[in-house]
């Protein structure tokens, strides 16, 4: 087990009273000007931690993990993904690997429901419009967009997050359909009143809205690859608050310019921060900075998070929220 106050490293800057709870528990290495760690840094940290506590943009691989000191017996990761962390090494090295999953399921479903609504509308060219100081005043064929009222909403990954889109579109009047890896219990899809489809291409071509939610993973990386894009019908907009990798970026791309797909609310890319320039360029598309659980609130409880996690496995006892689980 690691020393009474063990030395935790954060890659990045924290709301301001987790970090000061952090002090006032172990020996903490913060990261004042909020850079992203390069490589080398990861390496580096990992030499001298005990506690790492990484984030989504922290690529903690082989590579990296290959350095760590004997004593690093805990990854706490800042967010519900672990993507980012190579978990078979991590397993191979006696590393206990955390996340802190649950918190952001609300704020994530906002974001989500905002979007749905945004595309669809057109909310974002119309702002743009604003300021362009180029709008004349109201005319009946001015932005027209598309009523969602009625629609059909296919959910990709009915977890906590897509439940949570589910119950938000429900009152907009959608109809819900999901596809997951397994069929939800009876009383959950009466509660969501959600359509369960086993084959994911079907679903696809019946949709007018698509919203990703599944996690990535090998098995979901580019799950909406080009064939599937192709099945969607021309008026169907798509959704991904998840993760960039699960959907073929390029493809998706090329439908849109094409104006084969009506458009598309993306607050995650492929190839993050670096943002495909041809969809910068595209006037049916929403973009956010990955902004979907950017809430003070689930900031605040993912840092309470990683602080439990990182204080019961050094009193000894399991943390709460293992995603591997190296201790007898």
């Amino acid at each position: 087990m690691v020393r009474k106050r063990p030395l935790v490293i954060v890659t990045r800057k924290l709301p301001e009273a987790i970090e000061a709870r952090l002090k006032e528990l172990f020996e903490v290495r913060l990261n004042e000007d909020d850079h992203p760690y390069s490589a080398d840094e990861l390496v580096d940290a990992v030499k001298r931690a005990d506690v790492l506590v990484p984030t989504v943009t922290d690529r903690i691989d082989s590579k990296v993990l290959a350095h760590a000191n004997p004593n690093l017996r805990l990854i706490a990761s800042f967010g519900t993904g672990v993507d980012h962390i190579d978990l078979a090494t991590a397993r191979q090295r006696a590393i206990t690997v955390t996340n802190t999953p649950g918190v952001l399921t609300e704020d994530t479903a906002d974001m989500t429901m905002a979007l749905i609504l945004a595309v669809p509308r057109r909310l974002a060219e119309g702002e743009r419009l604003m300021r362009s100081g180029k709008w004349t005043g109201w005319g009946p064929t001015s932005m027209l967009g598309h009523r969602i009222w009625g629609k059909r909403l296919g959910i990709i990954g009915m977890g906590r997050i897509g439940q949570a889109v589910a119950r938000r579109a429900r009152g907009f009047g959608l109809a819900i359909h999901y596809h997951n890896r397994r069929r939800l219990p009876e009383e959950i899809e009466a509660q969501t009143e959600a359509t369960y489809w086993e084959s994911l291409d079907q679903m696809l071509s019946r949709m007018d809205i698509i919203s990703v939610n599944c996690p990535h993973t090998p098995a979901t990386y580019h799950l909406l690859s080009a064939r599937r894009l192709d099945l969607l019908k021309p008026h169907c907009f798509v959704v991904n608050t998840s993760r960039g990798e699960v959907v073929d970026e390029a493809a998706l791309t090329r439908k849109l310019a094409a104006r084969q797909i009506a458009g598309a609310g993306l607050d995650v890319f492929e190839h993050e921060p670096a943002v495909n320039p041809k969809l910068l360029k595209l006037d049916n598309v929403v973009l956010l900075p990955h902004m979907g659980s950017a809430t003070i609130e689930g900031r605040i409880d993912m840092g309470e998070k990683v602080i439990i996690n990182i204080k019961t496995f050094v009193d000894g006892h399991k943390p709460p929220d293992r995603v591997i689980d190296t201790m007898l």
